[in-house]
């Protein structure tokens, strides 16, 4: 069995971080949420994976490699445009062979890894099976309509009325026989070959689908809301540990990670929390569920329910939360009168101020 990873796509929800990183290479505790991911489908016991790529190739080859440090062997598979989920297993149509595989979006996070999906998928072995979760909102998702019986009657790309409250995960497990279907379909109004569309087609010709509904957490990380929200519940999780330097005259409580090469100076961490390697706080509070990454400065501020990333600087602008501050970023505070704020925005950006 192979595994077919996702990695392509704009990213536009999480803009403007996404104009210059992957969105599948915004860390989560301190770790590319793409990492997760290809951890988990290492435990599963697959090791073939090809990865699809688009516009972030290069960043994405940088760091994943040939996939050794996840005890995986990566091919690389370039994809000229997002056109599509099924487009994406039709490009990938010779490396794929004759082999079963799982689809997984490089974006979503699934608490528990697919260990016990993909075992059960072997075991009964139908053409399609599909991940399933209620959600408040299903507009948004592909959506399944089941029978009373529970077996998948039909799909839906982000209808406007949908039939159910339940959403397509972003994993996915088939047989050859979906090469046949997404030879079959058309592009949808949006332009794309939709993997609903196919499964669609498996299951008009008669081909066996099976659902599955997912009771513990899973996370579209698309937007900063969900981002932080599963930074949240990863760093629940997470062992304190205190490897880089903490003065005397700070205080850590709870589960802290202070990566080696980190310092922190007269300052308060209340975990959970992740401060990356090489990265200074200095005179401020870091409240709970934040993670900043490496190299960064934290000074005379507070900080909290947040990602930082890497060589980002904060510096005198007292209380930030529920923040996705980006690489390079700098936070200070205006020089002198008037009383007003500056800013320089990137297209997309969203700022709340309180005056």
């Amino acid at each position: 069995m192979k595994a077919l990873v996702l990695s392509g796509g704009s990213g536009t929800r999480l803009r403007p971080i996404t104009y210059t990183s992957a969105k599948q290479l915004v860390p989560v505790a301190n770790k590319p949420v793409l990492f997760y991911g290809l951890e988990s489908i290492a435990e599963a016991g697959i090791t073939e994976v090809g990865v699809i790529v688009g516009d972030t190739a290069a960043e994405i080859r940088e760091a994943v490699g040939d996939g050794s440090r996840f005890g995986l062997d990566v091919t690389y598979i370039p994809q000229e445009k997002p056109l599509g989920l099924a487009h994406a297993v039709l490009i990938a149509r010779d490396w794929l062979g004759d082999d079963d595989f799982v689809m997984y979006l490089g974006d979503n996070f699934i608490v528990g890894g697919i260990t016990d999906l993909v075992e059960e998928f072997r075991r009964h072995r139908p053409d399609a099976q599909i991940l399933l979760t209620r959600v408040g909102d299903p507009r948004a998702f592909g959506v399944a309509e089941l029978d009373a019986s529970g077996q998948v009657v039909g799909l839906e790309e982000k209808p406007a009325h949908p039939k159910s409250d339940l959403a397509l995960v972003g994993v996915y497990m088939f047989t050859p026989r979906v090469h046949e279907a997404v030879r079959a379909i058309r592009p949808s109004w949006r332009g794309e070959l939709e993997i609903t569309h196919a499964i669609q087609h498996l299951i008009d010709t008669g081909a066996a689908v099976r659902s599955t509904i997912v009771k513990g957490y899973w996370k579209d990380t698309g937007n900063v809301a969900d981002m932080l929200e599963v930074n949240r519940t990863v760093l629940e999780t997470v062992p304190g540990r205190l490897d880089g330097e903490v003065d005397a005259a700070s205080e850590t409580v709870g589960r802290v990670v202070v990566e080696s090469g980190a310092r922190v100076v007269n300052s308060r961490i209340v975990g959970p929390a992740v401060i990356g390697s090489g990265t200074v706080i200095t005179d401020s509070y870091i409240g709970p569920y934040t993670s900043i990454a490496e190299n960064c400065e934290v000074a005379d501020s507070e900080l909290e329910f947040s990602i930082v990333l890497r060589d980002a600087s904060i510096r005198g602008v007292g209380r930030i939360e529920s923040s996705l501050i980006g690489r390079h970023a700098e936070v200070t505070p205006a020089a002198g009168p008037p009383n007003a704020h500056r800013l320089v925005l990137g297209d997309h950006s969203k700022v709340q101020i309180r005056s």
